[in-house]
């Protein structure tokens, strides 16, 4: 696996959120605001992730709500879908603190996680992630188009170092 330097990540990390800035204006980053995910019937991304793409609601196979909490644990934790599934996650949080669910593997977590170290204030709006303030819900539509195992965390710092992160397994149709 390659390696990549200190300064190149933070280079990436810093021309990631110029453009993300540019194209989403009132995006706010882990600040107790919400990501607007605008009208999610037209703007669905194509763009294929190596854990799957963007949800369209009039796929939805089934929900599966996510529980959250100060305890820095998910509710469930574990997962089992099948590939070709679209969900509905319903994200609560029923804690006291910002919380926020990130789908991904592993190695993107990490680095997703360490660019949010290095810039607290990114701005960034994806359909693989919502945040949730205090006592409130929010909805994420995945498909999973691939098999394998992947994660969810949260990322707001500190939250995934202490054990903040579940996962899910995609099940070969």
């Amino acid at each position: 696996m390659k390696k990549i330097s200190m300064s190149n990540t933070a280079l990436g990390a810093a021309l990631l959120a110029l453009s993300i800035a540019a194209t989403v204006p009132s995006a706010s980053a882990h600040t107790g605001a919400t990501h607007g995910k605008g009208d999610a019937a037209a703007s669905i991304s194509t763009e294929d992730k190596a854990f799957g793409r963007q949800g369209d609601p009039k796929e939805i196979t089934r929900s599966i709500t996510i529980d959250m909490d100060d305890t820095m644990r998910f509710g469930p934790a574990d997962i089992t879908v099948k590939q070709g599934e679209t969900i509905r996650f319903i994200v609560k949080n029923n804690g006291k603190l910002m919380h926020e669910m990130v789908l991904g593997t592993i190695a993107i977590l990490k680095e997703h996680g360490e660019m949010m170290r290095v810039h607290p204030a990114m701005e960034h709006d994806e359909p693989y992630l919502t945040h949730v303030s205090p006592g409130e819900k929010q909805e994420m539509i995945w498909q999973f188009s691939k098999p394998g195992d992947f994660n969810y965390a949260c990322l707001v710092a500190g939250h995934f170092e202490a054990g903040m992160i579940g996962r899910i397994k995609v099940a070969a149709k």
